[in-house]
């Protein structure tokens, strides 16, 4: 029997164009954007659509604006008989994943992921923190580099385990700094600085963790009913009171996307579907697996080759 999840993108997916074709071949698609366009108080869709994408990529924009196009992807699918067995998201996609699984309205996560977006942008000055992607190096041996890092005063912490010999490190600008270097000396094969507007999924982050707290406590939420995994335990989020924890911790703590990728596995999934813009999910899940069949739905020959593909699978 075939399994499916669909798993979301996070923040770095965004581009300009992103949904568009799809909302021109489809006509109630076009209310997820006008809907975004009404909460927010200002035109997401023609960011989305005509940038500039310097504009599309700050992270208060960035959110709304990839929350939207993956929950237009998914309903889409869903519409045409694709359903999931269960949903995942990479960060900010976590939130695209609880609105398919019916926890929280669209416009209510449009809502709550802009202020996600403010509020990180908030809790640390720019160019104070950084993030850099570390391959070739094993966790444990990283996080030993990032606590020799933090002993020193600065701040040095994982924060996206992505797949076997990709990590996210997140942190001070000069514990990055420190921890690239030190990471190469350790032999880690390479140290990327990436760029980004803060330390996301560090404890920097605290100060917006403890205000999306207020914010979540407006929304209504529900038991889903397709199940979530969950970014930072890699279990099954299953109740409300867990599904606000898990947004009130994932700010700050660590994404465990190969753990998240392996539960699912676990789980009997063999099918998994990037509901978004870009790739960087699916090529993630090969990196995990091999054996996985992946597929990324962005435009309208995508979505119509995993609408094909969906009617040869035994999902009953």
């Amino acid at each position: 029997m075939t399994k499916i999840a669909f798993i979301f993108p996070g923040q770095g997916s965004q581009q300009v164009g992103m949904g568009a074709e799809l909302v021109a071949v489809n006509e109630n698609s076009k209310a997820f954007y006008n809907q975004a366009d009404a909460v927010l108080g200002f035109s997401l869709s023609k960011l989305m659509f005509e940038g500039p994408q310097e504009e599309l990529t700050l992270t208060y924009n960035a959110q709304p604006a990839l929350l939207t196009t993956g929950v237009m992807i998914a309903r889409q699918l869903m519409d045409a008989g694709v359903k999931p067995d269960y949903t995942a998201g990479h960060s900010l996609g976590e939130y695209s994943a609880f609105v398919a699984s019916n926890v929280l309205t669209f416009e209510e996560a449009v809502q709550v992921v802009h202020k996600r977006g403010l509020y990180m942008d908030e809790a640390v000055p720019a160019g104070e923190g950084a993030m850099a992607a570390i391959l070739g190096m094993e966790p444990t041996e990283l996080q030993q580099v990032c606590e020799d890092v933090s002993a020193t005063g600065e701040v040095a912490q994982l924060a996206n385990l992505n797949c076997p010999g990709q990590i996210v490190i997140s942190g001070t600008k000069a514990g990055i700094e420190q921890a690239c270097a030190l990471a190469k000396e350790r032999g880690a094969k390479r140290a990327i600085p990436l760029t980004v507007s803060g330390p996301f999924h560090s404890t920097l982050m605290q100060p917006a963790a403890e205000k999306l707290a207020d914010a979540i406590e407006q929304v209504d939420f529900k038991v889903p009913s397709i199940p979530v995994v969950s970014n930072v335990t890699s279990t099954l989020l299953e109740d409300v009171e867990a599904i606000k924890q898990e947004m009130i911790d994932q700010v700050s703590s660590p994404v465990q996307w190969e753990q998240n990728v392996r539960t699912l596995m676990d789980l009997g999934v063999t099918v998994f579907i990037e509901c978004g813009p870009g790739k960087v999910l699916s090529g993630l899940v090969k990196k995990i697996d091999r054996g996985a069949t992946v597929y990324g739905v962005y435009d309208e020959a995508t979505m119509a080759q995993v609408i094909e593909a969906s009617k040869g699978w035994n999902t009953q």
